[in-house]
C-alpha cells in the first residue's frame, strides 16, 4: 500500500476536481436543460424547433468531441478564455464545465419533458383559463410537478455526469482519470491503481444514488 501513502494527497485533490466538475456542470446543465424543456413544449414553433434540434444534435455527438471542441475550437481558434486569461488550468477547467453542461443539459431536457408529459393537460388548460401566461403555467403548475416525478431519471443523469467528468482529461484537466493515467504510466501496479479509482467513483456515486432515490420516493406525485 506504499502507493496510497505516496499519492494520497494527489488522489484526494484529483477527486476534489471531479466533485467540482460534477457540481458545477450539474447546476448549469439543470438550468439550461430546464430552459430547453420549456422550449420543447412552447407554443412558439421557432422555440420548439430550436429545442428539438439542439437536443437531437448534441446528444448524438460524442462527449469527447464536444470537450475537445471547447478547448481547441473556442479557446485556441476563437480566443474564448472564460475569464481566466493566462491561467490555463482554470481556463480548461471552465471550458470542461461548459462542454459537460452543454452535453448533459440535453439529457436533463428529455428527462424533464417526460415529467411534463405526466402532468394532466387539464391542469394547464385550467390555469390558462384563469389568465395565466404560458410561462406562469410552466413555472407555477407544470415544472414543480415535473421535477417531482423525474427525480429518479435526473439522478441517473447526475451519476452519468460524474463518470463523464473523466473525459475532461482529454484537455488536461487534472481530475481523477488523468491522475490514474499518470500513475499507471509511472507505477507497475495496474490492478491496484484501477481498484483505487474504481472505489473512489463508487464512493462518489453510490451514496448520491441512494439518497436521491429516497428523495424521489418522498416527493413523488401520487395520482
Amino acid at each position: 500500500m506504499d502507493i496510497i501513502s505516496e499519492y494520497d494527497s494527489q488522489i484526494l485533490d484529483a477527486f476534489w476536481v471531479t466533485v467540482k466538475l460534477t457540481l458545477l456542470s450539474g447546476l448549469f446543465s439543470l438550468l439550461w436543460g430546464t430552459v430547453l424543456a420549456g422550449m420543447r413544449v412552447s407554443p412558439v414553433p421557432l422555440m420548439r424547433g430550436f429545442g428539438a434540434v439542439y437536443v437531437n444534435v448534441i446528444r448524438n455527438i460524442p462527449l469527447t468531441v464536444i470537450i475537445v471542441f471547447c478547448a481547441l475550437g473556442l479557446a485556441d481558434v476563437f480566443g474564448v478564455t472564460m475569464g481566466a486569461r493566462g491561467n490555463f488550468d482554470a481556463q480548461y477547467f471552465r471550458l470542461a464545465v461548459l462542454g459537460l453542461s452543454a452535453y448533459t443539459s440535453a439529457f436533463v431536457c428529455e428527462s424533464l419533458r417526460s415529467g411534463i408529459n405526466t402532468v394532466p393537460v387539464g391542469q394547464a388548460e385550467a390555469a390558462r383559463a384563469i389568465g395565466l401566461s404560458f410561462t406562469q403555467v410552466l413555472r407555477l403548475i407544470v415544472l414543480p410537478q415535473a421535477f417531482r416525478s423525474v427525480v429518479g431519471p435526473l439522478t441517473n443523469v447526475l451519476i452519468a455526469l460524474t463518470k463523464n467528468t473523466t473525459v475532461a482529461a482529454a484537455i488536461g484537466v487534472a481530475e481523477a482519470s488523468l491522475l490514474m493515467k499518470e500513475m499507471i504510466e509511472n507505477e507497475a501496479q495496474l490492478l491496484l491503481i484501477s481498484a483505487i479509482f474504481a472505489l473512489g467513483f463508487v464512493v462518489l456515486t453510490l451514496p448520491t444514488g441512494l439518497f436521491l432515490g429516497w428523495v424521489g420516493k418522498k416527493v413523488a406525485v401520487r395520482r
